[in-house]
């Protein structure tokens, strides 16, 4: 069955083919490891792990490689200002290896707790010095650089494709807020390796054959992908944020350097998680992260399923009421599932119609609406073994049962069902059944006894 992906740099959903048959790289934008990472940066992750999960479905094997920024990220997009470690390095009193590696495991903990497949390798750009080191060296001999007195700049008036991912011409583009040109050629020129100031003693810096430094941002994403992808790969996958500055100088800097156009074949990007006032984003103050909805008792799974409500491309907005209507159905969603009795069948008509959706340019939503769908048709057969199917894309884990530790007041409930079903009082049983599955429990009877189960 084929698959449609939209393609950011055509505009358009197009079938997927690889460069090499059966097999697919993929390297997704990673996080800045300076804080922590909020709900919104993991719906980015959400998506490409779906979009890894689908290509998995159907029967590619996966390189994906994801980056881990840890040196490199000014607080600018002008490349000014702090980096971003060293900053948060500064504030909190410790190296910047403790913040990055802190906030790393932070990050890899959401990414568990959300059923997130982890990369086949984490890159990180402080261990891959002397590949970006390179990487500008080759653009140098191909006279794409040029020094000013910070550091070590790509000239795009050379590349004429400029602005080909965002769609915009050179004159055009706002390449972030500039406050100074200072001695740059363009106002779209962006720094491959910068300087470290003699005023300002940085924890991490480097020798180069330009002076000691430390690399800009948008060089090691070319440098370790083609390390790890090869100079020409199928997929790169961010957030919507990135197309008009960082992947658009990853286009610019990887096409000069080896030779190859496209140097990437699909572009995909997920859009923003809203919140009133545009995207939820650090510096707007208004973010929430996985352990602070753990705290407001709602599970990383439902914010999962909160994500599936829409399309990966369409702006889906934030609130607390919306994550607590996606938690009540998600329950309601693994009670129905886990009552359903396996015959041990596959239904070929509901996973080609599911198939169908996810290969779809990974239309979600419509694979959930396929899933209810199955879950009402009273004449179908196979329901359990397809929806385990259909939970290799979900990774809802909709048939785990926890164990966990009944509280006295679900036990009392249950019991006193349990004196009604004796008596054969079916009115009050089924009553009490109903408030226990209103209350997150399902009570199943045994011959002589019966037993509860967290859903």
């Amino acid at each position: 069955m084929e698959i449609y992906l939209y393609n950011t740099l055509t505009r358009k959903k197009e079938i997927f083919k690889s460069i090499n048959r059966g097999e697919v790289g993929i390297y997704t934008c990673g996080p800045t490891v300076y804080w922590y990472q909020h709900i919104g940066n993991l719906r980015s992750y959400i998506f490409s792990d779906i979009l890894r999960r689908v290509l998995e479905f159907n029967n590619y094997k996966v390189n994906h490689i994801i980056n881990v920024t840890d040196v490199g990220h000014l607080t600018s997009d002008a490349d000014s200002g702090e980096d971003k470690i060293e900053k948060a390095a500064s504030k909190e009193g410790k190296t910047a290896y403790e913040i990055s590696h802190f906030y790393f495991n932070e990050f890899l903990d959401d990414f568990n707790k959300l059923n997130i497949k982890t990369p086949i390798k984490w890159t990180w750009a402080s261990e891959h010095i002397e590949e970006q080191i390179n990487l500008i060296k080759k653009l140098e001999e191909k006279g794409y650089t040029y020094r000013t007195e910070d550091g070590i700049y790509f000239d795009t008036s050379k590349f004429s494709e400029y602005g080909k991912l965002s769609q915009k011409k050179i004159q055009d583009l706002e390449a972030g807020k500039r406050i100074d040109m200072r001695d740059k050629k363009n106002k779209t020129d962006f720094a491959l390796w910068k300087f470290s100031e003699e005023s300002t003693k940085r924890q991490q810096e480097w020798d180069s054959p330009w002076g000691v430094g430390f690399p800009g941002w948008h060089i090691e994403c070319s440098a370790m992908s083609s390390k790890y992808l090869g100079e020409h790969f199928d997929i790169h996958t961010g957030g919507e944020d990135h197309i008009s500055i960082h992947h658009e100088n990853e286009i610019a800097q990887s096409e000069c350097a080896f030779g190859v156009n496209p140097w990437v074949n699909y572009w995909m990007h997920g859009a923003f998680l809203q919140i009133e006032g545009g995207k939820m984003s650090k510096s707007s103050g208004k973010i929430q992260t996985i352990s602070e909805l753990e705290k407001q008792n709602s599970s990383p799974l439902s914010y999962r399923y909160f994500v599936y409500s829409a399309h990966y491309r369409k702006p889906l907005t934030w609130s607390i009421k919306g994550l607590e209507n996606a938690q009540n159905s998600y329950k309601k969603l693994k009670i129905k599932v886990q009552e359903l009795k396996d015959d041990g069948k596959l239904n070929e008509f509901y996973l080609k119609k599911f198939q169908e959706s996810i290969n779809d340019d990974l239309n979600i939503p419509n694979a959930v609406a396929v899933l209810y769908e199955l879950i009402s048709d009273e004449k179908a057969e196979g329901k359990v073994q397809t929806i385990k199917r259909m939970d290799e894309i979900f990774a809802l884990d909709l048939f785990k049962k926890e164990e966990i530790t009944i509280p006295e007041e679900i036990l009392k409930l249950a019991e006193l069902r349990q004196m009604f079903r004796i008596e054969k009082n079916f009115e009050k049983s089924d009553e009490l059944r109903d408030s226990l599955k209103d209350k997150g429990w399902i009570v199943k009877d045994l011959k002589d006894n019966f037993e509860l189960e967290k859903i």
